[in-house]
């Protein structure tokens, strides 16, 4: 059975979906079956595996509403290895319809339920902000990958995101728990960014993913090219560092 992940931070411009996408393809060198769950209805995770959103007959609007199962919305990213429920704008809507249908916090789970069984890994990229379609993603998951920035700012920011998580697991998902918090777009030459990882591994541990991942531009440059980093350019400093975060992830599995 599929272990399932949120790649959450209630703050935006974090590196959610460059980590999403990047974790997946990262996890297919490893020789894993991935799901990658674009949950945002920006939809980037979607064209960042080289999807055209603008075309699609089903979308994880339709699974949530009920008009399509996970597989019949399931698309296959070629390039990448893995496979993806796609989004668009539909899904903006999915928050208003979603308020009045029964578990409505339990449907992405129930959908992915039917599917689990064909992956290894389940990756849910979650929108920046604490909304329904973040509930769905946080009670269908086993587990929180939290990326973040070294910055003063992004410290209040995980603070409010572990009280969500601990509210969602009291009341909706006692399974659910911080996997681990991952340094991204860090700079080595900025103090301050030293300073709060420092702070980060003080007060989280070993919940604090060894892998760091380096600001870069290759990174940035892959989604106008409809491809994870990963794949765009292999030997960049970023696409290495998710690599290697895939075999991290992989080996902390093991352990949980």
């Amino acid at each position: 059975m599929a272990k399932t992940f949120c790649i959450a931070n209630q703050k935006g411009g974090v590196g959610k979906t460059t980590t999403a996408v990047n974790l997946a393809a990262g996890l297919v060198a490893q020789k894993q079956k991935v799901l990658l769950v674009d949950l945002d209805p920006q939809g980037n995770a979607t064209m960042g595996s080289g999807i055209d959103k603008a075309n699609l007959e089903n979308s994880v609007y339709q699974v949530l509403i009920g008009m399509a199962s996970a597989s019949q919305a399931l698309q296959h990213s070629v390039e990448a290895g893995y496979s993806i429920l796609p989004a668009n704008r539909d899904l903006a809507g999915a928050e208003v319809e979603l308020v009045d249908l029964e578990n409505r916090e339990m449907r992405l789970k129930l959908a992915l339920d039917a599917v689990a069984s064909q992956f290894d890994f389940i990756l849910i990229d979650c929108p920046p902000a604490l909304s329904l379609l973040t509930l769905n993603g946080l009670c269908a998951a086993d587990g929180v990958v939290v990326p973040m920035q070294c910055e003063y700012f992004a410290l209040e920011g995980l603070s409010d995101l572990v009280n969500t998580i601990k509210q969602v697991h009291a009341n909706l998902n006692p399974s659910l728990k911080i996997i681990g918090l991952l340094r991204v777009m860090f700079d080595t030459r900025i103090t301050l960014q030293q300073q709060v990882s420092e702070q980060l591994i003080t007060h989280f541990g070993d919940k604090v993913f060894r892998t760091i991942i380096p600001r870069n531009v290759r990174l940035a440059e892959a989604p106008s090219f409809g491809v994870p980093g990963v794949i765009f350019d292999k030997s960049a400093r970023g696409a290495q560092a998710y690599i290697e975060f895939a075999g991290e992830m992989v080996e902390r599995i093991k352990t949980m």
